[in-house]
């Protein structure tokens, strides 16, 4: 039975968790929290980075400099109009956007909100350990496989599955303890 395809599923899910946690706002200035933010940029949907330069001058602001001046007020709307609550602050050159400091309700909140995040990739880790003991199953029951060697798989796939989740973990604690202490 071949395992990478199991742990290459889980990978893309621990890879997807890692880019969400990198976009949860954890009171210092982050660029990946524009990721999702498309400009309408001559009618086509544009990351900002792609029409402006993003930069972390300071801790707790981002500058974002337009390369052609005419879509200040467009990326001004896209930034607004997402949801990553922060106002932009347009002086008709750039736009600053000033992140204020944390206090300590909305941290817990930020805490929760990745735990709940961390516990849905654990059960996306879990569904794909379930679908690969039931392919060894059914190989098992298409006399493909042994007992031995169905038993052998399964505890191939929870191993895999136990590191993926100690993966997950450790990920949760960092940010956690990334969040919590600035």
């Amino acid at each position: 039975m071949d395992f990478s395809k199991i742990e290459e599923k889980m990978n893309k899910t621990i890879s997807v968790l890692n880019e969400d946690f990198s976009e949860v706002r954890a009171g210092r200035a982050n660029p990946a929290i524009l990721n999702k933010v498309k400009v309408d940029y001559y009618g086509t949907p544009t990351p900002i980075n792609q029409v402006a330069g993003v930069s972390v001058p300071e801790a707790r602001l981002i500058v974002i400099q337009p390369w052609d001046m005419s879509i200040l007020k467009e990326i001004e709307k896209a930034i607004l109009a997402s949801d990553i609550g922060i106002t932009p602050n347009n002086d008709g050159k750039v736009i600053r956007l000033a992140f204020p400091e944390l206090n300590e309700e909305r941290r817990k909140e930020i805490v929760k909100e990745i735990r709940k995040t961390a516990e849905d990739a654990k059960v996306s880790i879990r569904s794909i350990r379930r679908d690969g003991i039931d392919e060894a199953k059914k190989a098992q029951k298409d006399g493909e496989m042994t007992e031995d060697d169905l038993r052998n798989a399964e505890n191939q796939i929870q191993k895999i599955t136990d590191k993926k989740i100690e993966e997950i973990d450790k990920l949760l604690e960092n940010k956690e303890q990334e969040i919590m202490k600035i």
